[in-house]
C-alpha cells in the first residue's frame, strides 16, 4: 500500500534503519500519523516495534533515515522532539511508595510547571482516582497503576504520546479501562502512536493500522482498507469478512503456533 502525503501529519518516518550487530531491526520504514489520530504499529514480538518508538523519543539513534515529530527532526533536533511527548511504557512507571498525587506532584515539579497540586487534583479527577489520590500506589490495580502512569505522562500537555503495549499484563476489565482512556486523549486532539500485539486492541482503537513484520511495514492503512487486501470468505453462503488477526497472519506467513497464541484477540481470555 503506498504511503500518501499527509500535511497535518504530527509523525513523519521516512527510510528508517536500525541494526543491532548484524541483526537488522528496521529495514527501510516509511509511515505518517495525522495529528489527532490513533495509529496503531502492530507486530509479533523481535518486529521492532519497541525500536521505533525509542527512535521517535530520542531514545535512540537510527542508522540510516529520517524521522519528524511535530516539525521537529528526531536526530538533529532532539530537545524539541522532548518537549512535545510523552511516552508510556510497557509496564507502568510509578513510586509505589508515593501516593497517586505524590507521584503526579512529582512529575509537575521536575517540568518546574506552577501549582503542581493543582495539576495533580485536575489530572485524579479526569481519570476518575480522586478516591485513591491519597493511597499508596501499592494499593491500586493494574488498570489504576496504568491510568496513572498515563496521567504522568500527560503533564506539561505534550502533543504526541507513545504507548508500548499499554495494556501488557492487564485483565480484561483493565484493558477496558485503558482503551477508554487513550480513545478519550485522541478525541481532545492528542496524537497517539500505539504499538501492540493485540489484535482486538487495534480493531477497537486505531484510526489507521501498520502491521510492522521483519523490520518493514507490510500493510498500512484503515481498518476497512486493510480488509480488502483479502477477499471474504464464503461459509453456508454468508459473506464472511477478513478479521484483522487473518489479515496479519496471512501478511506475516502465520510464522509459528507461537507467535499466533501471543497475537490472538483476548476477547475469549477469562
Amino acid at each position: 500500500m503506498s504511503l500518501t502525503s499527509a500535511p497535518g501529519a504530527a509523525i513523519r518516518v521516512t527510510g528508517m534503519e536500525k541494526s543491532y550487530g548484524s541483526l537488522q531491526v528496521l529495514r527501510g520504514v516509511d509511515f505518517e500519523v495525522a495529528r489527532g489520530s490513533i495509529f496503531a504499529l502492530l507486530g509479533s514480538n523481535g518486529a521492532g516495534k519497541t525500536t521505533m518508538v525509542k527512535i521517535l523519543s530520542t531514545l535512540l539513534k537510527p542508522d540510516a533515515g529520517t524521522a519528524t515529530v511535530e516539525g521537529f527532526d528526531v536526530t538533529t533536533e532532539p530537545l524539541e522532539v522532548r518537549q512535545s511527548i510523552s511516552l508510556t511504557g510497557q509496564f507502568a512507571a510509578v513510586d509505589e511508595i508515593l501516593s497517586g498525587r505524590e507521584n503526579l506532584v512529582l512529575v509537575a515539579k521536575l517540568r518546574h510547571l506552577k501549582d503542581p497540586g493543582q495539576i495533580a487534583d485536575e489530572l485524579l479527577a479526569r481519570f476518575d482516582l480522586t478516591d485513591a489520590g491519597s493511597r499508596k500506589v501499592a494499593t491500586y490495580s493494574g488498570g489504576m497503576r496504568r491510568r496513572l502512569d498515563i496521567s504522568m505522562s500527560l503533564i506539561g500537555q505534550p502533543k504526541v504520546i507513545f504507548l508500548d503495549e499499554p495494556t501488557t499484563g492487564l485483565d480484561p476489565e483493565a484493558r477496558l479501562e485503558v482503551w477508554q482512556v487513550v480513545q478519550e486523549l485522541a478525541n481532545q486532539g492528542t496524537t497517539v502512536l500505539l504499538t501492540t500485539q493485540y489484535l482486538d486492541e487495534a480493531e477497537q482503537l486505531a484510526d489507521r493500522i501498520a502491521i510492522l513484520h521483519q523490520g518493514r511495514i507490510i500493510a498500512n492503512g484503515t481498518l476497512a482498507e486493510l480488509k480488502q487486501l483479502l477477499p471474504p470468505a464464503e461459509v453456508e453462503y454468508v459473506e464472511k469478512q477478513p478479521s484483522l488477526e487473518d489479515i496479519f497472519l496471512t501478511l506475516v506467513g502465520g510464522e509459528g503456533a507461537e507467535d499466533s497464541s501471543k497475537l490472538e484477540s483476548t476477547k475469549d481470555q477469562p
